[in-house]
């Protein structure tokens, strides 16, 4: 697949790492503070889980609908800035709200208009790649970057000025993302047949499901880890600095793995980093059930990389050799939708009992149960599966200089 037509190779390469860095330093400055706000506001575990697991639900349906949008009307930088425009909107009224019932449509709100913006980039990234696609790793890496710059300073300032801090950090990164976007070479290639057709290619095929089952599970963890670890860890005495270096930790973590991605899944293929991914959740979930002091979390979180970095180059890649022509955006909302989705339902609500019921330290120790289950079975029923590895990196275009 030749390079889209008219994509500047420096400035397409700058503004996608400019977007990547300023979206997840967005995310990094809300996501992980929202259950200190709900906290704040005096909600029980079981709301807090029940309001964790909104979003997941709303990206599970939403996030393949806006692929599938994108692929069938050719519209998808119209409705990459839509999306954009809409979570930034949903965002503000929901720094307005503290009442639980107005929260959950506001949660649900956000959650619908976030759900898109990372497959629909994702997709013209790979699409842009092309035979190149396993350095999506080294575009991929300022999104951590961005992450880890944002975490930390977002921690200070809202334990110096308050939660709200977290939703301005939002809205400031998102608006800038928003006119960065607007210089995105975002692909419009439409499907080459109708839609039903191209997802039944996708869900009828064996490889595909037992990648999904896998991709499930490791959504579940990551939704346990990063929807309770800070509870966890306010109930040990934990500051928000802390909480927030441990934000950081994680991501430098990922940097290795997303900027020798490329080797790693020349090395061992989509399957091997998955197995990898899952071992590591097993020993993170365990790690966190056996260290005493949090400040030692910051230790713990450095498998973070292995967990969810080597998950996602994984199943981007996977997801893109897989999908149909013209379904790139269709595959990657089905394999977001699915890990930020329906395992991120199945970790909010199965961790907001296990945190309320039995506590912390048993909930996580679940956690590590449900991953080791999954590496055994994928384990054993993916031996005989025809393995789909992303192709090899080739000489000339796009190289390791223009992307690091």
């Amino acid at each position: 697949m030749a390079r889209l037509e008219g994509w500047s190779s420096n400035h397409s390469t700058e503004a996608t790492k400019s977007f990547y860095f300023l979206y997840y330093a967005a995310a990094a400055a809300l996501i992980p503070f929202l259950v200190i706000y709900y906290e704040q506001l005096g909600f029980s575990g079981r709301k807090i889980g029940f309001l964790a697991a909104i979003p997941p639900f709303i990206i599970l349906m939403s996030a393949p609908l806006w692929g599938a949008a994108a692929d069938t009307t050719k519209q998808h930088k119209r409705l990459l800035m839509i999306a954009i425009a809409g979570a930034l909107v949903a965002v503000y009224l929901f720094s307005r709200t503290t009442a639980f019932a107005w929260i959950i449509p506001m949660v649900a709100v956000y959650a619908f208009f976030a759900a898109p913006i990372m497959p629909l980039v994702d997709a013209s990234t790979m699409d842009w790649l092309a035979e190149q696609r396993n350095l999506y790793g080294r575009i991929r890496l300022w999104g951590a970057i961005g992450w880890g710059v944002s975490a930390p300073l977002i921690g200070w300032l809202i334990e110096r000025s308050g939660i709200q801090w977290s939703f301005y950090g939002y809205i400031a990164l998102m608006l800038a993302g928003l006119v960065v976007a607007w210089f995105l070479p975002i692909r419009e290639t439409s499907a080459q047949q109708p839609f039903w057709s191209g997802l039944r290619l996708i869900i009828d095929n064996r490889q595909w499901l037992l990648f999904l089952a896998v991709v499930f599970i490791s959504g579940m963890c990551m939704a346990i880890v990063s929807n309770f670890l800070f509870l966890y860890m306010n109930d040990l005495g934990a500051s928000k600095t802390l909480m927030g270096l441990a934000l950081t930790f994680a991501t430098i973590s990922e940097l290795p793995i997303l900027f020798y991605s490329n080797r790693l899944l020349n090395r061992w293929g989509a399957r091997g980093l998955m197995l990898i991914a899952l071992s590591a959740y097993v020993v993170r979930a365990l790690a966190y059930t056996i260290v005493p002091d949090p400040r030692m979390f910051l230790a713990v979180q450095l498998l973070h990389g292995l967990t969810f970095s080597g998950m996602w180059v994984a199943g981007v890649s996977y997801a893109y050799s897989m999908a149909p022509d013209g379904f790139g955006a269709t595959a990657q909302g089905l394999f977001s939708g699915v890990l930020l989705g329906l395992g991120g339902i199945a970790g909010g609500l199965i961790g907001g009992i296990l945190y309320d019921e039995l506590g912390a330290v048993a909930m996580f120790r679940w956690a590590a149960i449900a991953a080791l289950l999954g590496l055994v079975v994928f384990t054993l029923f993916s031996r005989d599966a025809a393995k789909k590895e992303a192709a090899p990196i080739t000489v000339g275009g796009i190289g390791d200089d223009t992307i690091g």
